[in-house]
């Protein structure tokens, strides 16, 4: 897929980066804090560690429903991609073990974390920022508020204090946006379509990072104002700040590429024109009919990474919000009802009571030869 993207669309990609840290970038382990904004945006991460010869060995944090995805998912499964559900109660040991397994990986690694936990949409955004006005929180505009649970824990254990020696270094904090307002997605790189990506990169060392909790999550919001500031000056100037570079392409994917086109698509080919030779209705059918399903399996995949089709999470605050409303209503409601209906009960009681009461004066006012109005 990093080959479709350099190769087959021509996409081009400018690192915005301090000329100190690049000759860092590959050459240490490395936690990756990358916006969620585009459908592609996995795809130039795994470009970026590609151009630094981290892409075999780069780790992720991702949902746990990739992990089901044909090829794709089943190859992340092999590559001890780390999968979670978002519900720490149920993630909390699977997460653990797998940032302990990286303290002995033989390479270099970067591991990729989306802190928003699912991709921006203006509806998550807005439930988003009714929470962090509920917290107290400075509102994002370009971003979601940040999940801080993955991100802590992941510093916990990749630091020199869980682990026996010190693992991972730096965070590299990255910010992607693509020129011209440009909105990319998988479906225009397979049709060759090209983008433009601007990536910023800022190496922050691991030891300025608070260790306890409570402050690592302070930190992290801060981090995430920094970015929408960045990504506001961006939509003003069209560019990050600082001096650009840009990493050459590596032909290795072009390589691996054109290698798995050739041993299969190859035989396959022939295999399909033998078929369409032997003359039976039948076979040829059967063919037509397993290539339009492998087209549309290979089509819903790419479904996967449209932002219309994302997942729900990051709506369950609201849905949470909307409930308490409407228990609060419901409740208000209640009360208002009972209140009622003690006061009309009140009310004909009185009514009962000065009846009675106008009945006996009238009774009275009879007895005196008068009549009481």
């Amino acid at each position: 897929m990093v080959a479709l993207l350099e190769w087959w669309s021509g996409t081009e990609c400018t690192l915005y980066t301090d000329p100190a840290s690049y000759p860092f970038y590959g050459k240490e382990d490395a936690i990756v804090v990358l916006n969620h904004n585009f459908e592609i945006d996995f795809l130039c991460g795994w470009t970026f560690c590609e151009r630094f010869g981290v892409l075999g060995s780069s780790k992720v944090l991702a949902k746990k429903e990739l992990a089901y995805v044909p090829v794709i998912g089943w190859m992340w499964y092999f590559l001890e991609i780390v999968f979670c559900k978002r519900k720490w109660e149920e993630d909390q040991k699977t997460v653990v073990q797998s940032l302990q397994r990286l303290k002995d990986y033989p390479e270099n690694f970067w591991f990729l974390l989306y802190c928003e936990g699912t991709r921006f949409t203006q509806k998550k955004h807005k439930i988003s920022m009714e929470v962090a006005e509920r917290k107290g929180l400075p509102k994002l505009k370009y971003h979601l508020l940040p999940r801080t649970k993955g991100f802590c824990v992941t510093v916990q254990h990749l630091r020199g204090k869980v682990c026996v020696s010190s693992v991972v270094t730096a965070v590299y904090d990255s910010t992607l946006n693509f020129r011209n307002n440009q909105t990319p997605t998988l479906l225009g790189i397979l049709n060759g379509k090209k983008y433009h990506a601007d990536l910023y990169v800022r190496r922050i060392p691991l030891d300025s990072i608070p260790e306890n909790e409570s402050e690592c999550a302070i930190w992290l919001h801060k981090l995430y104002q920094e970015k929408d500031e960045l990504q506001e000056k961006y939509s003003v100037t069209g560019r990050f700040p600082g001096p650009t570079l840009s990493p050459p392409r590596r032909p290795w994917a072009l390589l691996n590429w054109l290698f798995w086109i050739c041993l299969l698509l190859f035989p396959l080919c022939l295999l399909l024109l033998q078929l369409f030779h032997s003359g039976s209705a039948f076979t040829i059918c059967t063919t037509v009919l397993l290539c339009f399903a492998a087209s549309l399996g290979v089509r819903w995949m790419i479904g996967q990474t449209e932002i219309n089709r994302g997942s729900s999470y990051g709506n369950k605050e609201g849905q949470l919000n909307n409930n308490a409303q409407v228990s609060k209503v419901t409740n208000k409601d209640s009360r208002t009802t009972k209140t009622s209906a003690a006061c009309t009960a009140g009310i004909k009681n009185n009514h009962e009571q000065f009846s009675t009461k106008q009945e006996g004066n009238t009774q009275l006012d009879q007895d005196t030869g008068s009549c009481s109005c």
